[in-house]
């Protein structure tokens, strides 16, 4: 059935998120269609974009965006845009003393963002033009499509892993002028004046910085028809983390009838890291996770590191990836593909899942922190059918922790939403002869839906289970890294036949994506590891300038304990197996 468009506002707060969320902006933009003849696909893009209009009266598509980000955090990008850039102003200068100019030297630019300045020059639409007149039975026309193929043809795939230095370095999307705010009290380069406490960044959200977002809020919620609700992308690790939890206060203050739906983002490792940041960033997830979960509809973390403590285990590994966990470039897109994903089920043009009821569905009785798998990418071969492909995994499930939360294996789940995103020609059942025997139960099945759930309760026998299926996969387009195994194909399946020796690996251009937002006991275990982790020291001793800009210590011992309660919520109370007593010791 489909469904009026339910408008989402995304916030992203902080540097890392900026990074996640600029890779998965370029996802959307890369799904979006300006021709009329192509028919729609499943995701409903307006549900995250809104239409405008340039001076000249051409027609946008910007994202219903607030990217909140440090001085210093932009480089070549301008704070207010160049989309609806009224030129420069020609007025006389009234001053009759002397003059000095000083004129500071821009940074430069990278091959990718070198060819985006030709493409909005007109330069690269040219050469598009002659590259589709020059092909038999060309109409002349130029389509998107052409350019993106075009741009794609110019470099044959960026790389970009030694020149990426901020976000902006990779964003291949106009925003709208009302999208960025900086906050100029903090650098985001340089040892002085860092965002590295919570209590600093609970101290922004007043004054200035709080007006400013206000404005960009009341002017994007007051252009939706049927908002339902927002997604925010915030900083776990660092001062963010505090101002995350205000800007979340404020809008179920001001917004409480609505979906606020918050992802906790953190990297794999931060550059210059030392022994008291580590510390300081352990704090801050912890206080961050305690804040964000009670302000929000639902609060799951993401991330690919081992764990959220000082000593996490080993980054993510996903068996069809090549990624470098170092580099915030590669991490954040791995996120952003699952983010798509996990994201997909309010954004569907047809039988599209509110956000409210995303969010009943998972945060039950309290339980409000949520964890995310993913199998990046889902490992289906091509010409394959799903049951081929689940039955492929009958010993452990495909996916992979994204929430530095391994699943138990206990076949324990209070609740679970899985998402397959991404199996567009493929087939979702078995096509087998009259009288062949199933060579398993799943072959049997007449309804990807059938498959797929009974594939996911043979692990997860009584657990109540929601599913999404979403034909479209996640298109990758430049400058996306290739950071995908030799044993996939261009649209992201598994190839039947190696590369023969020699052979240049093909350009992915899709995936498929499977993903998984489970409410489980282990999430009471892996809370439990948070409260432990900041409660075996002294803060008052070890790291007193975190108290310094606040929080007061009364308010840090209550937000210990309500993570204790928080942690107690999960407890598994069916009785069916008891627990040991260092078990117990994990709630109490």
């Amino acid at each position: 059935m489909s469904n009026p468009c339910r408008e989402v506002i995304t916030l992203q707060l902080g540097h890392y998120s900026n990074f996640v969320g600029t890779h998965w902006w370029n996802l959307q933009d890369a799904a979006l269609s300006y021709d009329p003849e192509t028919p729609p696909g499943d995701i409903q893009s307006d549900v995250v974009f809104r239409e405008g209009q340039t001076l000249g009266g051409h027609v946008t598509h910007t994202p219903r965006l607030i990217a909140m980000d440090l001085k210093g955090s932009l480089r070549t990008l301008r704070q207010d845009g160049s989309l609806y850039d009224p030129g420069r102003d020609s007025s006389p200068l009234t001053w009759d003393g002397n003059l000095m100019m000083h004129k500071e030297s821009p940074p430069a630019k990278n091959p990718f963002l070198e060819d985006l300045d030709k493409l909005d020059k007109g330069e690269i639409l040219a050469e598009a033009y002659l590259y589709t007149t020059s092909q038999p039975q060309s109409s002349g026309a130029v389509s998107v499509d052409t350019v993106n193929s075009q741009l794609a043809r110019l470099q044959k795939g960026y790389r970009l892993e030694g020149s990426v230095r901020v976000w902006s370095d990779f964003l291949r999307i106009h925003l709208h002028p009302r999208t960025v705010s900086v906050i100029h009290q903090y650098n985001h380069d340089g040892e002085a004046h860092r965002l590295e406490a919570f209590g600093q960044g609970e101290g922004l959200l007043q004054g200035s910085v709080l007006e400013e977002l206000e404005d960009k809020l009341h002017f994007f919620v007051e252009e939706c028809d049927y908002l339902q609700g927002f997604q925010v992308l915030c900083d776990l690790a660092d001062g963010f983390a505090g101002l995350g939890s205000k800007v979340t206060e404020m809008l179920q203050d001001a917004y409480g009838g609505r979906g606020i739906l918050t992802w906790g983002l953190a990297p794999v490792s931060h550059p210059d890291s030392t022994p008291m940041k580590n510390l300081f960033h352990q704090l801050n997830c912890t206080l961050g996770t305690v804040h964000l979960a009670n302000n929000s509809s639902f609060f799951c973390p993401l991330t690919l590191r081992g764990g959220l403590g000082r000593r996490p285990s080993s980054p993510t590994a996903f068996p069809h990836l090549n990624y470098d966990p170092s580099l915030w470039y590669h991490s954040s897109s791995v996120l952003a593909l699952a983010l798509d994903a996990l994201t997909s089920p309010y954004r569907l043009r047809n039988n599209s899942v509110p956000m409210w009821q995303v969010a009943d569905t998972l945060a039950v009785s309290g339980r409000k922190v949520v964890a995310a798998y993913g199998a990046v990418p889902f490992p289906m071969m091509h010409d394959s059918s799903l049951p081929d492909a689940l039955s492929a995994c009958t010993d452990a499930l495909p996916w992979k922790p994204l929430s530095a939360c391994s699943e138990a294996g206990d076949g324990k789940c209070y609740s679970q939403l899985a998402t397959l995103k991404g199996f567009e020609g493929q087939k979702l059942i078995s096509s087998l002869a009259p009288g062949t025997k199933p060579s398993t139960p799943l072959h049997s099945l007449h309804s990807g839906e059938d498959v797929l759930a009974s594939y996911i309760r043979s692990f997860y026998p009584t657990a109540p289970l929601a599913l999404q299926l979403v034909s479209t996969p996640s298109k990758l387009t430049p400058p996306f890294p290739q950071i995908f195994s030799q044993s996939l194909g261009a649209q992201g399946f598994l190839q039947s036949q190696p590369l023969s020796p020699g052979s240049p690996a093909p350009v992915v251009s899709s995936v498929p994506v499977m993903t998984s937002l489970q409410s489980a006991p282990v999430l009471g275990r892996w809370l439990s590891e948070l409260h432990r982790g900041v409660s075996t020291f002294d803060i008052r001793r070890m790291a007193p300038s975190f108290l310094s800009q606040g929080p007061e210590m009364a308010d840090y011992e209550e937000a210990l304990e309500e993570l204790r309660h928080l942690a107690r919520c999960y407890r598994d109370d069916s009785g069916g197996v008891m627990r040991s007593s260092s078990e117990e010791d994990d709630y109490d």
